[in-house]
């Protein structure tokens, strides 16, 4: 599927997950909304998480990605986030052959992945708290 040399969430939650997710993209991407996609992508990213600290005597050599998404998980800050793991979000949607770029009918460019980042860094934040 892909490139061993590329840092993939498949790393962390295995190549069947990862598979469903990439098949999940290729099919709600082309047509899918930026609002909506953002929130399934963050949850990948939330159950990404979860797996990643259930690695035991994790270490940065050998399980990159899985620190990667733990640090952005305790950051908080879209920015950062995007600094730590754009490069798995952008191998997910590569893999599914999708894009994550996108131009809106005013011609404007926005991300899907930067949506994704946001997200992801207020997943535990609701109104009512």
């Amino acid at each position: 599927m892909r490139s061993s040399s590329k840092r993939s969430l498949q790393d962390v939650v295995g190549e069947k997950t990862y598979s469903v997710w990439v098949d999940m993209l290729r099919t709600l991407v082309p047509d899918g909304r930026t609002h909506r996609l953002s929130v399934v992508i963050a949850g990948m990213l939330q159950h990404t998480y979860e797996a990643a600290e259930r690695i035991e005597g994790i270490n940065e050599d050998e399980h990159s990605v899985a620190m990667s998404v733990i640090d952005a998980a305790e950051s908080g800050n879209p920015d950062d986030i995007k600094g730590l793991i754009h490069d798995v979000i952008a191998q997910l949607f590569d893999d599914a052959g999708v894009a994550y770029e996108r131009i809106s009918k005013r011609g404007e460019r926005y991300s899907i992945a930067d949506e994704v980042y946001s997200e992801f860094a207020s997943w535990f934040d609701y109104p009512w708290d």
